[in-house]
């Protein structure tokens, strides 16, 4: 229960973060270039179909933060940039993670990440309804 309200209270304070008068203040700062309108400000869920069960979650924030988390794992905030038209990285602990976009549109982002030893991994991810609650999780 601790973690669910500590996840909320980290999705509350971005979408604070992400909200318009935020934006209006924050005119100045230094943003991450953004693909467009459509990969930024949402909430992406991973695609799970195998499991049946919600995957892990993202947000990207057009003034470079990521926000990754998961309904079973504690949430993570990175620094995350566009590299290329179609291509992205962020930290994740001490490594650097790119990542293809292999597509994207209002309901749909599909990323390659380039991992260690050439290896590429698809993953897709569909925007979050709302409202969502992660489900009981058996321990």
């Amino acid at each position: 229960m601790f973690r669910q309200i500590a996840t909320a209270a980290a999705f509350s304070s971005a979408l604070m973060i992400a909200s318009p008068a935020f934006a209006q203040q924050a005119e100045g700062m230094t943003s991450a270039p953004m693909i467009g309108a459509s990969l930024t400000e949402k909430f992406w869920v991973q695609s799970e179909e195998d499991a049946g069960l919600p995957g892990s979650m993202v947000l990207f924030l057009s003034e470079g933060t990521m926000l990754q988390d998961s309904c079973w794992e504690t949430y993570r905030l990175s620094n995350w940039q566009m590299t290329g038209e179609d291509s992205l990285s962020w930290q994740e602990d001490t490594m650097t993670i790119e990542a293809d976009i292999v597509e994207l549109n209002e309901a749909e982002l599909v990323l390659a990440l380039h991992l260690v030893g050439g290896e590429v991994v698809e993953e897709r991810y569909t925007v979050s309804p709302v409202p969502f609650l992660c489900p009981d999780m058996p321990r």
